[in-house]
């Protein structure tokens, strides 16, 4: 029997809306308002950065304190805009992986600062190719600068990098930077869409991942694990689902993720274009207010 659920933590590309581009179901929306009236903490984890994760949550009214952890971890800041937590990669580091994933592709370094330059790339046609979709609508950030180290001067850390290209090609990149001079000031994080045959690999410093970040907020907020649940479909949810007492597994996660959460005991919700997050958090509530009642 777990104990009552006090926050609950969930992915946005795959989880909570089906695609890149797409936005929140009504159904969605309203789940997420009525945890929050219920008194469960909804926190956003994200591979986005904050500028493009917000405009999902516009008009849904949800409270201004609601967290959002974005950049895979490196910044933790509410819906209204409040500093909670940020990690920043050295860019000497940083310089460092453009020489040794070159070769792999695209590849993209975020700062955290607002405008054009928020995001840095060395060939926006390389780029476009891999991630159209995502090119399109972060293009008011983008800036080009050749060599890309020359964007990554000391004192102007970027929170994050990331590679793109091949699902293969990012496992191939995961391996040789763990097996570099880099790989102990460097944390790997990828998501995979084997569908698309398409994969990310974000870069990020030592020790920061969603779950890290879900953890000090946990502390911050006086939540236990065991009163949490996460909610996420690929392979950057992993720690966070291990960490929360109640894992739950989009019903689109990919067959081997699918295999390791029957492994974990995770829970299996309908798939994201089934509103699968709705799903759960309906039944959550539900039980909360059950509770309560009794």
């Amino acid at each position: 029997m777990h104990p009552p659920l006090r926050l609950v933590a969930i992915d946005v590309d795959g989880t909570l809306v089906p695609a890149i581009g797409q936005a929140l179901t009504v159904r969605v929306g309203r789940a997420l308002k009525d945890a929050q009236e219920a008194g469960i903490t909804v926190v956003i984890a994200t591979g986005r950065r904050t500028a493009y994760t917000l405009p999902l949550f516009e008009g849904l009214g949800l409270r201004a304190d609601t967290p959002l952890i974005t950049s895979n971890g490196a910044v933790t800041r509410t819906l209204g805009g409040e500093a909670l937590a940020r990690c920043t990669m050295e860019s000497r580091v940083a310089r460092g992986l453009c020489g040794l994933l070159r070769p792999f592709g695209a590849m993209v370094f975020t700062f955290d600062r607002p405008g054009r330059g928020e995001l840095v790339v060395e060939d926006l046609s390389q780029a476009h190719g891999r991630i159209q979709v995502w090119v399109e609508a972060n293009r008011n950030a983008i800036e080009i600068i050749t060599p890309l180290e020359d964007a990554l001067v000391d004192g102007e850390e970027p929170i994050q990098g990331m590679a793109a290209g091949t699902v293969a090609q990012m496992r191939e990149a995961e391996a040789v930077v763990k097996a570099s001079e880099w790989g102990a000031e460097c944390a790997c994080q990828r998501t995979e869409y084997p569908a698309r045959g398409f994969s990310i690999l974000d870069l990020l410093p030592m020790g920061v991942s969603k779950a890290s970040a879900l953890k000090n907020l946990a502390v911050r907020l006086g939540v236990e694990s065991r009163e949490a649940m996460a909610i996420g479909d690929n392979w950057n949810d992993v720690e966070m689902l291990e960490w929360a007492g109640q894992g739950v597994l989009m019903g689109n996660a990919a067959e081997e993720l699918r295999a390791l959460g029957k492994a974990r005991g995770w829970r299996l919700a309908p798939p994201n274009d089934q509103d699968g997050v709705a799903v759960v958090l309906e039944s959550a509530v539900g039980k909360r207010v059950k509770v309560k009642a009794d």
